[in-house]
């Protein structure tokens, strides 16, 4: 692919398409009342996924876009484990109290600063208020810097059957202009600990386009990634937006990557990962060919959610704690960010929505395309359309961004069938912002496409 639309595109700042309509949609006009009439009809609409969001940290990670908040104390963490064990109940009891659950997710933050008995108690909690599936799995995020035996053993003792580790980048000078010191050791040890457990899916985050990176750090960071034998890897490119996450104003924006210096980290990792084994998946995924994601690739039945790339095929999603997001029949709810608006909310007995997004037809067709794009780099319009009562036309018609993208060689079409260049595939998201109404209309800044 030619500099010029490396840069063009690479440059772009665009959602990543987790969810669609993506979050700058949502409007405050959407609150408890809607949330409470979608739990009432979730029950009918088969398994749902859970997820949890824990906020606390011991310290911050200066490349960080998450909703956190750092603690030395326990305290903190003791108390909204309450709050979240309240809005548990209030959930429960909104849905009828039986809603057949598939899939947990414990994300953050750092999950795994609860002590082993607190999560006990927030498992225990979970089973009590929802009809769990036999075979139901449990993931978790963990830090393998604070990852202890103790811990280990109540994850194994509450189903924990996948867990996805940070390790961003292995090179000391990367880690000092991110604020994150982790060795390898410490990795190497926390991976054993889990196998130990019975964790048989492991996954290993990476990052790139990060302060001081180099190609050369970045393949040395796979090489040593590699020898653990992770099931899975997820390669992010840093979305570097300070007006958003004030503590990234301590990263020097000089030492940033450009575009093209971006797009050869991530495609030096993509090379490196797929001569030790791996198969690349999707835009930014890497699975060993016998992990259920790289069969979900080859089948066509890989989905993409809140998580990225999954194999998680439930359709409604339960979000708990501070700055969760949850996926109805109806549309998308998020719980209020900051935690003591969260916190009393809930001890109003109230549930603690501030703002969503109530789905049309259309919305979800858009949605579907985009998914399938995101996954599949390709989409045929006809097929997901079928059954819609929508012409593809309108799609289509006067769509001047995939007019360009065409033009460009990103893209091409033949007859309904739309095709992301191989060459492309990282601009996949350039792509799918051709089909997204609200793209552009919101002003919220994105993360880069490569």
């Amino acid at each position: 692919m030619p500099d010029d639309l490396v840069a063009k595109y690479g440059d772009a700042r665009l959602p990543r398409y987790t969810s669609y309509p993506t979050a700058p949609a949502f409007s405050a006009a959407v609150g408890p009342d809607e949330y409470a009439a979608g739990l009432a009809e979730i029950g009918e609409a088969g398994p749902v996924s859970v997820y949890l969001h824990l906020p606390y940290c011991r310290s911050m990670c200066w490349y960080c876009g998450c909703h956190t908040t750092i603690t030395r104390q326990d305290a903190p963490v003791v108390e909204y484990l309450d709050v979240m064990s309240q809005e548990i109940e209030l959930v429960s009891f909104a849905a009828g109290n039986d809603v057949p659950v598939r899939n947990v997710h414990l994300g953050g933050g750092t999950p795994t600063i609860m002590k082993p008995q607190e999560f006990s108690a927030l498992m225990a909690k979970l089973r009590s208020a929802f009809a769990f599936e036999a075979d139901a799995s449990v993931a978790i995020e963990i830090d393998p810097r604070t990852l202890a035996a103790p811990m280990i053993d109540a994850l194994f003792e509450n189903g924990v059957d996948r867990a996805s580790l940070g390790v961003q980048s292995f090179d000391p000078v990367v880690q000092a202009a991110i604020n994150r010191l982790q060795s390898f050791e410490q990795t190497e040890m926390a991976l054993a600990g889990l196998r130990s457990a019975g964790v048989t899916g492991i996954n290993f985050d990476l990052i790139y386009g990060l302060p001081k990176q180099t190609v050369r750090s970045c393949v040395e960071t796979v090489r040593l990634a590699a020898e653990l034998r992770p099931e899975r890897f997820a390669v992010f490119g840093y979305a570097h937006i300070p007006s958003f996450k004030k503590h990234q104003r301590l990263i020097d924006e000089a030492s940033l990557p450009d575009a093209k210096q971006r797009n050869e980290q991530a495609e030096a990792i993509a090379q490196e990962l797929q001569q030790a084994g791996y198969v690349r998946i999707g835009l930014d995924h890497f699975a060993l060919p016998e992990d259920q994601l790289a069969f979900a690739a080859r089948n066509g039945t890989m989905r993409r959610n809140f998580q990225g790339y999954s194999t998680d095929d439930c359709d409604n999603l339960i979000g708990l704690g501070a700055s969760a997001i949850g996926r109805l029949p109806s549309g998308y709810m998020q719980n209020h960010v900051p935690l003591g608006l969260y916190a009393e909310r809930i001890a109003s007995g109230v549930l603690p929505t501030a703002k969503g997004y109530l789905l049309s037809q259309e919305d979800k067709l858009r949605g579907r395309i985009i998914e399938r794009l995101m996954c599949d780099f390709e989409v045929d319009l006809g097929s997901v359309s079928s059954g819609t009562g929508f012409d593809t036309g309108f799609l289509v018609e006067r769509n001047d961004r995939l007019g360009e993208l065409m033009a460009d060689g990103v893209a091409t079409m033949s007859g309904e069938r739309i095709v992301v260049s191989r060459d492309a595939r990282f601009m996949v998201r350039a792509v799918a912002a051709a089909f997204d109404a609200y793209f552009g209309s919101h002003g919220r800044k994105h993360s880069k496409a490569a």
